[in-house]
């Protein structure tokens, strides 16, 4: 009788273990067909990873968020629980995230992202327009200043900052959901957290002297009937749209590319039809997310597919697992922007779907149309690529391509 297959757990599960960041989804096919609710006994988790088990979770609204309302010894108490003060938004329950996301999802509609899509077109084309054709990093020169200068625009953000938002960015996403961190890197976490503090109060105390036509703008004047946002909450949610939405844009444009590289033919018909443009990038998201994993918190004691989870303890969903489920999705492996069934979970789901959403997607949509009419010619750098070890995030520390212009 052959030995039983190994069940992977704990960093086996992670982005630090270069088995796992080289390729997560053998791993996570392994435990979705021999072990779907897994207890991880390293991190004091159950890991989620059939689709439907997973989307059940993201929207039952009973579910907890909070860390401070995990077991002593779980993964959201011990990783996530930062201090007894309320969380940011991300992890924040009822009624204070409802009430918060009622103040500002005004400012991120599609309707309203879509008025960003100018400012957004015209800082793609800047930067791939500096570029000349021969071998980048497309990480360095193209995925990574791109979202960090959109999002600094919108903020409304002086030009000269932007440096220093990608380096407190980098630095504070480093340390802000691994279950691993280094006193060095926690030191420049917090070190940048209060560069950010600081730097936000200051540019909203402007904007309530005199407002502009940008996002902290519509923050210091978000309102419902008799509430707004306090200062403090402003500058959560500024730190929130820095620190999530530029590492996950990243990471979606770099992995969008480096799929497109990997099927020319896919990349050829992009070319050919520019109007598969935005069900490509719901492809891309189905393919390769950039968020890996996303996580409640029992709020009772319950059952999920025969395994028994008590209140207070974490369900870390894989939403990378619940993308290839081929239970779900024919061919699950198979890459293909004219796919007709694209839905997926790379956003979340239910009261936590992810805000900045739809200004993702059109940042991807841009950077990528924008990089196709630069180059007429794009394909594998010679210096290969690397993968990035973000715990719960997946996205290359480089990935280099070869470019040319037409004569």
């Amino acid at each position: 009788m052959a030995d039983p297959l190994p069940i992977p757990t704990g960093i086996e599960l992670t982005s630090l273990d270069r088995r796992f960041r080289e390729d997560p989804y053998p791993v996570l096919a392994t435990l979705r067909a021999h072990d779907p609710v897994h207890r991880d006994e390293v991190f004091g988790r159950y890991v989620l990873t059939r689709h439907d088990d997973v989307v059940a979770i993201l929207r039952n609204r009973e579910l907890w968020s909070d860390p401070r309302k995990g077991n002593p010894g779980s993964f959201a108490y011990e990783v996530l629980k930062e201090s007894d003060e309320e969380p940011s938004m991300l992890l924040m329950d009822d009624p204070g995230h409802r009430r918060l996301r009622d103040l500002v999802k005004r400012s991120f509609t599609p309707r309203a992202i879509e008025r960003w899509r100018g400012r957004v077109r015209e800082v793609a084309v800047r930067v791939i327009g500096a570029l000349d054709e021969g071998e980048f990093d497309l990480i360095e020169e193209v995925a990574g200043p791109i979202p960090t200068v959109v999002i600094a625009e919108i903020l409304g953000v002086d030009p000269g900052m932007h440096e220093s938002f990608k380096q407190w960015s980098d630095a504070s996403i480093l340390v802000a959901f691994s279950p691993v961190k280094t006193p060095a890197a926690v030191a420049a976490a917090e070190q940048a957290g209060s560069a950010l503090d600081a730097f936000f109060r200051t540019e909203i105390e402007a904007r309530r002297s005199k407002p502009e036509n940008d996002l902290i703008s519509e923050l210091v004047l978000a309102e419902t009937p008799g509430d707004g946002l306090s200062e403090t909450e402003i500058v959560s949610m500024c730190n929130l749209l820095l620190l999530a939405g530029n590492l996950t844009t990243t990471d979606l444009i770099g992995n969008g590319v480096k799929a497109l590289l990997d099927h020319p033919g896919e990349l050829a018909k992009l070319r050919e039809r520019p109007d598969l443009m935005p069900s490509a990038v719901e492809e891309l998201l189905r393919y390769d997310s950039a968020v890996v994993s996303s996580g409640r918190i029992a709020h009772r004691d319950q059952e999920i597919g025969g395994v028994k989870i008590s209140e207070g303890e974490t369900m870390d969903v894989m939403l990378a697992a619940a993308n290839r489920d081929p239970s779900v999705y024919p061919d699950p492996d198979r890459f293909d922007i004219e796919r007709e069934d694209t839905h997926h979970q790379a956003f979340g789901g239910g009261r936590h779907i992810c805000l900045g959403a739809h200004l993702a997607r059109l940042e991807a949509q841009e950077t990528l149309a924008a990089l196709l009419s630069r180059f007429s010619s794009i394909g594998p750098g010679q210096r290969g690529y690397e993968y990035a070890s973000n715990p719960g995030f997946r996205g290359f520390e480089q990935l280099w391509v070869s470019a040319e212009r037409s004569s």
